[in-house]
């Protein structure tokens, strides 16, 4: 409904003439009995693959992975470190499907990330910038939703060829690019807000200002002089700041070129998965565990060798994608 990923309109923006993904990941997870829990565990075998320490057993008892039958709760997936130490949990009322399997993913990487700078003094507890924590799960997102874990974790039966690459990497990039500019301007937005440059009898006319400027995008139809549609994202009515995702969107990538290149891998970036290397995992835990005790440039460097952000991986990654559509729009007019 915010218009922040564009995934879900994949079927009308399919490429003509080309084979899609080659598999259907909601489709072959419900086919192998996937069930909450499951999907949960096999999240954490990722991270326990990587050498890292399986999650305890409070995480079990004490975590909100289904929807309760009860009473009404927040469904927004988080994650919770309850007592600075091993208390870990996750809130979610998980679905057997490609974009539950992502979260989940995504989700544990802040747990482990908590668990890591657990030892830190109580100061240094956190990760080294925002858009760190949101970046680990996913790195280890962007490994998991390959083929080439999926094969290995036995999700999928084949590895599609390399004619597969351009939808997968489409698709993608549908959710990963299409989100650069709304998180971008959630907290431009915000930052009009609280500055006081943007009053309130103007702030939804201020927010489509903006998303039409960034993103492309018009209201469906004439919206009421006392409309608030920022409001309906929740980030904006929990007053969570958001350019920690703008942020992650980048670091994910970086962390994930910077771990392929270490495992050794010569393929294309996207067909990458670091699944079950230990020796990426423990170089990823190292950093993880100096939590805010240094600089995040610092902590950026002792992972990936670099000390800025970069956003090159993400060219890196998406580069046939690139090539692709490049030839596809040859002659054509692109933009708003």
């Amino acid at each position: 409904m915010w218009g922040q990923a564009w995934g879900n309109i994949y079927d009308i923006a399919a490429p003509q003439g080309l084979p899609g993904p080659g598999y259907d990941l909601t489709a072959s997870l419900q086919a192998k009995g996937y069930d909450a829990t499951r999907m949960m565990k096999t999240g954490e075998g990722f991270y326990t693959a990587m050498g890292m320490a399986p999650l305890p057993e409070t995480f079990w008892s004490r975590s909100m992975i289904t929807r309760p039958r009860d009473r009404e709760v927040v469904c927004h997936a988080s994650a919770w470190d309850v007592d600075n130490d091993q208390d870990v949990r996750v809130k979610m009322c998980t679905r057997v499907n490609a974009d539950d399997f992502y979260t989940v993913h995504h989700e544990l990487g802040h747990n482990v990330y908590q668990r890591a700078y657990a030892k830190q003094p109580f100061l240094f507890r956190g990760g080294a910038n925002d858009g760190f924590h949101e970046a680990i799960g996913d790195f280890v997102g962007l490994s998991a939703l390959t083929p080439t874990y999926l094969k290995q974790i036995g999700v999928i039966d084949t590895v599609p060829g390399p004619e597969a690459d351009i939808p997968y990497l489409l698709k993608m990039s549908m959710d990963k690019i299409a989100f650069l500019p709304f998180g971008l301007l959630v907290d431009k937005w915000r930052w009009q807000v609280f500055s006081g440059q943007v009053d309130p009898a103007h702030y939804n006319e201020a927010w489509w200002k903006l998303r039409t400027q960034y993103q492309g995008l018009t209201p469906p139809g004439p919206r009421p002089a006392d409309a608030f549609d920022p409001g309906a994202k929740f980030h904006v009515a929990d007053s969570t700041p958001y350019t920690r995702y703008f942020l992650a969107q980048v670091y994910q990538f970086q962390f994930y070129r910077a771990a392929c290149r270490q495992a050794g891998w010569t393929g294309p970036l996207n067909r990458c998965s670091v699944y079950g290397d230990k020796a990426v995992g423990q170089k990823f835990e190292a950093m993880m565990a100096m939590g805010q005790s240094k600089p995040w440039p610092e902590a950026l460097e002792a992972f990936t060798g670099e000390k800025d952000l970069d956003a090159s991986a993400i060219a890196d990654y998406f580069a046939p994608l690139n090539l692709w559509l490049t030839q596809q729009n040859k002659g054509q007019q692109c933009g708003w």
